[in-house]
């Protein structure tokens, strides 16, 4: 809410307040004026000065609006005190609406929603039964039961008692059901809630539920014309002035509760410890259950303090807060919903606390960096054994075998050599071909394990006949001056290799660039293709044994693949 606009408010609520005022010391009908101004007055500037207040403070949420709204029904409450029959009728009309906006009012605290169809059902009722009722029995009742002097009700049609003390019982058991259900919603709401949150609710339960339940009585004391009516009216009074102040309590224990998170965050060590810098924040938030997830910008992740990657919740049992240092995204608190009501709170606490963040953010990031490293070893070491399996396995079932049978013939050619030449120059081509055929299969597994052409060509000769035989439409640009390190052309060609065998297996592309430079000391590989995407190196051994070869490297992949548009394949290999 802008200045302009709570000035304005403020405004026209003082100006109802002396119309308020005017009407009751005016009034020939008011035996009471004095405690009745002196009650009823600061009832109504209290809503609205509160609700100002809460509305600049959250103007998203409706609370303040609703408070507003309650003050300034509250003040047409006063117009049955005019001599004027019109003002006096419309007066008694209208005078119960500030209960109605009262119900909605506790009822959506504190988002300022109605959540559920029962909730919503109790406020719409509420809103039904302080319009209708006073409708109904003003068009059947002359109103001079409890008040001789009063002026004429121009609503009248017909004076019917037997009609208007129905209305007045029927109104009286609506407002006592009602009121019961209220109560029932906010009992439950409380026991549900978490110990933060019941902290915000008890105040604004309390006071509205005893007041809702007071108004219950006061209506069905009226009804039965009890003695204790009066009573009920001017305790009423007392309590409905409590509604605003709770809330009021609610807003000066946030802003307390502020001024206290830099008192209890200076009591932290100045290098605390992960269980230090997290009970300082639990205590200044009052929050038990408050968990702290450190930014990893390199690998735009979050992690909890032992350096394992964490998801934060988007759900409503937790909410969550960002935290920045210097513009720079540190943490993430993660707390209960309660405090999202309280965001200058929780804003304060990350900011006092945004040192000792960072320097565990350091700690996070150097754990999380060992627990990749640990994983990523285990996965070299299984990846490895995997392969060596795959060797013996090639090695026994292919050329083990074939040259297996090399010897046989050889030894068949050896007992035929004297007696069947023929026979026996034809089993020496069989056992030569099939020598061929094994050398070739020697050659391939050789190529698999290292190709023989990146040591004696180099990457770009490499990288040229893996283009050839891939078979793919692509583009190959390799923007080298000289020989990148052993190990880092290694890393670069299988980096190709294994996104060309995705592409060709998976992606249905139709143009693939490759491209390898120099640059800063480090060698770039990207490989791009048009295909399906949705590529994940999360999943599969391939890019995840592609990304444990160059981290072990010092260097990074990252694979961006969007389902629909492409693949690129990004690595970063430094050179030293």
């Amino acid at each position: 809410m802008s200045d302009r606009r709570a000035a304005a408010i403020g405004l026209v609520a003082l100006v109802a307040t002396g119309c308020a005022v005017a009407l009751v010391a005016l009034s020939d009908h008011d035996t009471s004026k004095v405690a009745t101004i002196a009650l009823a007055v600061p009832v109504g500037l209290a809503f609205i000065a509160i609700g100002i207040v809460a509305a600049r403070r959250r103007p998203e949420n409706r609370t303040g609006l609703l408070m507003i709204a309650t003050g300034f029904a509250w003040f047409a409450g006063a117009l049955p005190e005019s001599n004027n029959a019109l003002l006096f009728s419309i007066g008694n009309l209208l005078g119960a609406a500030s209960f109605g906006f009262l119900i909605h009012l506790v009822l959506a605290f504190p988002s300022g929603r109605l959540v559920g169809r029962g909730v919503r059902a109790l406020a719409i009722g509420g809103y039904l039964l302080v319009g209708l009722a006073n409708l109904g029995f003003m068009l059947v009742d002359d109103l001079k039961d409890d008040c001789v002097d009063c002026p004429r009700n121009v609503l009248l049609v017909s004076d019917v008692s037997a009609i208007a003390d129905t209305i007045r019982a029927l109104t009286a058991l609506g407002a006592a059901i009602l009121a019961g259900g209220v109560v029932t919603v906010l009992v439950r709401r409380w026991r549900a809630a978490t110990p933060a949150m019941r902290r915000a609710l008890t105040p604004v339960f309390t006071a509205g539920g005893i007041t809702l339940l007071l108004a219950a009585l006061l209506v069905v004391a009226q009804a039965a014309a009890d003695a204790l009516a009066p009573t009920f009216y001017w305790l009423l009074l007392v309590s409905l002035i409590t509604v605003p102040l709770a809330f009021l309590a609610g807003l000066l224990r946030a802003r307390l509760a502020t001024a206290a998170v830099g008192r209890l965050l200076a009591e932290t060590p100045e290098t605390p410890t992960r269980a230090e810098a997290q009970e300082s924040l639990r205590r200044a938030l009052r929050d038990p259950t408050l968990d702290v997830a450190y930014w990893l910008a390199d690998g735009e992740r979050f992690v909890d303090a032992d350096g394992r990657p964490v998801s934060l919740p988007d759900g409503r049992d937790r909410a969550v807060t960002e935290v920045q240092r210097e513009g720079r995204r540190i943490a993430a608190l993660v707390h209960d919903p309660a405090l999202a009501d309280e965001p200058e709170l929780v804003a304060s606490a990350g900011a006092a606390a945004a040192l000792a963040l960072e320097n565990e953010r350091l700690q996070a990031k150097l754990r999380a960096r060992l627990e990749e490293l640990r994983a990523s070893r285990a996965r070299i070491v299984e990846a490895a054994q995997q392969e060596r399996r795959r060797i013996e396995r090639d090695l026994h079932d292919g050329t083990q075998q074939r040259l297996v049978s090399i010897a046989m013939t050889l030894g068949l050619a050896d007992s035929r050599l004297d007696r069947d030449p023929p026979a026996a120059r034809s089993l020496l081509d069989e056992a030569r071909a099939s020598l061929t055929d094994a050398l070739r299969e020697l050659r391939e597994l050789s190529q698999g394990i290292h190709p023989g052409i990146l040591n004696e060509r180099g990457l770009r000769a490499a990288l040229e006949e893996l283009a050839y035989s891939a078979r793919l439409p692509l583009e190959l640009e390799v923007a080298l001056s000289q020989r990148l390190p052993d190990r880092v052309e290694a890393a670069a060609y299988y980096v190709v290799s294994e996104a060309l065998t995705n592409i060709a297996k998976y992606a249905g592309a139709s143009a693939v660039r490759i491209r390898v430079q120099r640059t800063d000391g480090r060698a770039v590989v990207e490989v791009a293709d048009d295909g399906v995407g949705g590529a994940d190196n999360a999943r599969g051994t391939g890019l995840r044994g592609l990304a444990d070869r160059v981290d072990a490297l010092g260097g990074r992949l990252h694979v961006e693949s969007p389902p629909g548009r492409g693949t690129v394949v990004h690595a970063e290999i430094p050179c030293a």
